[in-house]
């Protein structure tokens, strides 16, 4: 059984759900500390042809709370705007049209914790792209450890026998070296993410943006094979990313 694990992202890009469909469980880590300025909260879209932030405005917590006790702030200001930059940037893209019952998700999504908001989000759009992957939350599992040993005890407790990894995570998990003296195979995700035309961005591809960018301007049956590292359009004009 290959096991994958990830922090609950906001708003994820293609290579997330490409981790998530190519393991049979992918446990979101909520039991860590909270990163401020991380992805766990924020994402980037295209805004009039420039590269847009939406951060999810969170509570004031103490330096060492874990995500999962991280609560939204909730204003009523911060949801309706990340909704209007969605509509108004993506409105004349290609897939809108499919793009916009996501939207509508997050309208009315009466979620005040980040990581379940993040998973409700990330499962809605897993099932829209038939990824049936198991989901699981590091939090209810009772694993100890730190850095790499506690995503060890992960994989033990869930009894996978492949971990795979994003490759960002190499260098450490190179350095800590407990996948080395255990049963668990170690692998590292190989996503390289393809061009496409951007309707907002036409003369540069902007890499590396949210999900929500690529399902507008491929629609979620091209978004399923893009997922998979596939080519399924080219820019019309310069193919520089960002």
């Amino acid at each position: 059984m290959k096991c994958a694990i990830m922090q609950p992202t906001y708003l994820p890009w293609a290579g997330y759900f490409n981790l998530i469909k190519s393991v049979d469980v992918f446990v979101f880590l909520d039991d860590v500390q909270f990163e401020r300025r991380s992805w766990q909260s924020r994402n980037r879209i295209i805004d009039n042809g420039q590269v847009q932030w939406l951060t999810c405005p969170t509570q004031k917590a103490s330096r060492d709370t874990l995500i999962k006790d991280i609560q939204l702030l909730d204003d009523g200001y911060w949801q309706q705007q990340h909704i209007k930059k969605l509509r108004y940037n993506y409105a004349k893209a290609r897939f809108f049209s499919e793009l916009q019952p996501f939207i509508d998700l997050l309208e009315n999504a009466n979620i005040t914790s980040l990581a379940m908001l993040n998973a409700h989000l990330i499962e809605w759009l897993c099932q829209r792209l038939d990824i049936n992957t198991m989901f699981v939350h590091a939090s209810t599992l009772a694993a100890t450890g730190d850095r790499s040993e506690h995503l060890l005890q992960i994989c033990q407790t869930l009894g996978a026998d492949t971990y795979l990894s994003p490759v960002g995570s190499a260098q450490y998990l190179d350095e800590d070296k407990v996948f080395d003296n255990s049963k668990i195979t170690l692998s590292l995700q190989n996503y390289q993410p393809k061009t496409y035309f951007q309707q907002q961005s036409a003369t540069r591809f902007i890499s590396h943006l949210s999900i929500v960018d690529v399902i507008a301007h491929l629609g979620f049956s091209n978004t399923k094979r893009y997922i998979q590292g596939e080519t399924v359009c080219k820019p019309l004009l310069s193919t520089m990313s960002a």
